[in-house]
């Protein structure tokens, strides 16, 4: 970059101390006006005790220092990297954007060291500098007949690309919840409509009332006109119901009542709805994480991102096959809940009740959803931060971009992406994942979960003693302290 021109090589000895001091309060300015706006934030969730979102908050500053303290590394050792000389045989492979047939790599290279070192000293006022000193690593490696590693261009745009991915990804999270909450809390009417009509769950399950089950509303809008046998057309029923109406009241009430039923039958008015609120709170801190796995996936595409293979393009589709895949099987769960209780009953006695399982699930394991969730929004997010990056670094028609006729179908996708997520997929993830065998901490306010805790460590300490001193030796803990144990670690 310094062959573009000489003010590049000037150190900040020959800087105006204006410049410097004006540069420096419009950054001090920016980074207090984020760190106080993330403070209020965390002082505002921790009074209105919303722990899980607090510690949500809190991974987002992890995933900004991260991403900071790795555009950090690049700056401190970027003299190191820039003398890092290669052949120019390696320089011809695997490129992003393919040379001009008449500008050999070399030449190019060549060209611009002579350039910047033509005129050995340059004047800046009345100073005299060497080009060299003022920007390390010129010429080095053509004193050596090689060439550099990575250029100190590339070094500034990589660290763009870091903050655009990290602003990206965070930013596309936060806007998923919000919007999926938004969408669950217009079920909230669900909730309210039957505790004003004094719902009771044990009532309504000993009513003497027989009804046939294909009546019941739940049955009827899964099966709509479709046999109960078809597993094709069951299927396909699902994958186009997660688009229009992905869950209906009726799919509510028999959700939350086989979760009552089955894990809190001596609460019959629990608040399912506030429940899985809290649950999807607690799940929000993984979601905006950034694991390891994530970043083979980053470094992955951007191996791949070869000329001509369009990589850019093709990597839209991940997301957007995942989560109709995830969509699809989210529907489906709830259509074998239905499917399960037509297959047994022909008639029930008063309220239909679904039967919760951890075997509906892939691999048995409810938490593979979340799992999916959180690669989905970060490779979306990554394929929207990676498009912006080099629009804005490199402009639309660039090589990098690849076709421009890609384009539309990739900014369509990733918005289709996002959409779907946020309105469909990720609220029918906060109720259909209830339907597992277990239940989650969120159950419980924050000093129930603590009483909880302390009172089966409590037990167990008890217990440890009594089979030291050898005096529980045949004897077994009462039945209520082992329940108690069992809860408290579900609850954990």
């Amino acid at each position: 970059m310094a062959g573009e021109g000489g003010d590049e090589g000037t150190s900040l000895e020959f800087t105006p101390t204006w410049i410097i001091a004006g540069v420096c309060t419009v950054i001090v300015g920016i980074s207090l006006v984020v760190e106080r706006l993330l403070h209020f934030i965390g002082k505002y969730l921790k009074k209105n005790r919303k722990k899980p979102l607090f510690e949500a908050l809190q991974k987002i500053k992890e995933e900004l220092m991260l991403m900071g303290f790795m555009s950090l590394l690049l700056t401190v050792f970027q003299d190191v990297i820039v003398k890092i000389c290669v052949k120019e045989g390696v320089m011809h492979h695997l490129l992003p954007c393919k040379y001009p047939s008449n500008t050999s790599h070399q030449g190019k290279l060549s060209s611009d060291a002579t350039d910047t070192t033509g005129d050995h000293d340059h004047y800046f006022g009345n100073h005299e500098v060497d080009i060299h000193e003022a920007s390390p690593g010129i010429g080095y490696c053509a004193e050596k007949g090689k060439v550099p590693l990575l250029s100190l261009e590339a070094l500034h745009h990589l660290h763009i690309f870091i903050f655009v991915l990290a602003v990206v990804h965070v930013t596309f999270s936060v806007l998923t919840v919000v919007f999926g909450m938004a969408k669950m809390r217009s079920w909230k009417h669900w909730e309210d409509s039957i505790e004003n009509d004094n719902y009771d769950t044990q009532e309504a399950a000993l009513q003497p009332k027989f009804t046939h089950v294909h009546q019941h509303d739940f049955i009827r809008e899964r099966f709509q006109g479709i046999s109960t046998h078809s597993v094709f057309l069951g299927w396909l029923h699902s994958f186009f119901k997660q688009f229009h109406a992905s869950l209906t009241r009726s799919d509510y009430m028999a959700l939350r009542l086989g979760f009552i039923m089955t894990h809190c039958r001596g609460n019959p008015k629990f608040n399912f709805h506030k429940y899985m609120i809290r649950a999807l709170e607690d799940d929000f801190k993984k979601v905006v994480g950034v694991s390891w796995y994530l970043w083979v996936f980053v470094v992955i595409f951007l191996m791949l991102n070869i000329n001509g293979w369009n990589t850019y393009f093709w990597i839209s589709f991940i997301p957007f096959i995942l989560l109709l895949a995830l969509g699809t099987k989210l529907e489906h769960v709830i259509t074998q809940l239905a499917h399960e209780v037509a297959e047994k009953h022909v008639a029930i006695e008063g309220e239909l009740i679904v039967q919760p399982s951890d075997d509906h699930f892939w691999f048995h394991r409810p938490q593979v959803v979340l799992f999916l969730i959180h690669v989905i929004l970060f490779q979306n997010a990554f394929d929207i931060a990676y498009f912006f990056w080099i629009w804005v670094q490199y402009g639309l028609y660039s090589c990098i971009m690849g076709q421009v006729h890609y384009t539309a179908p990739r900014l369509i996708i990733g918005v289709a992406v996002q959409l779907l997520c946020s309105c469909s997929t990720l609220p029918l993830y906060a109720i259909v994942t209830q339907m597992g065998s277990s239940f989650k901490k969120a159950a419980f306010d924050e000093h129930v979960q603590a009483g909880l805790l302390a009172w089966a460590d409590k037990v167990k300490r008890r217990s440890r003693l009594k089979a030291a001193n050898g005096s529980g030796h045949g004897s077994l803990p009462d039945r209520s302290s082992s329940s108690g144990i069992q809860l408290a670690e579900t609850s954990h």
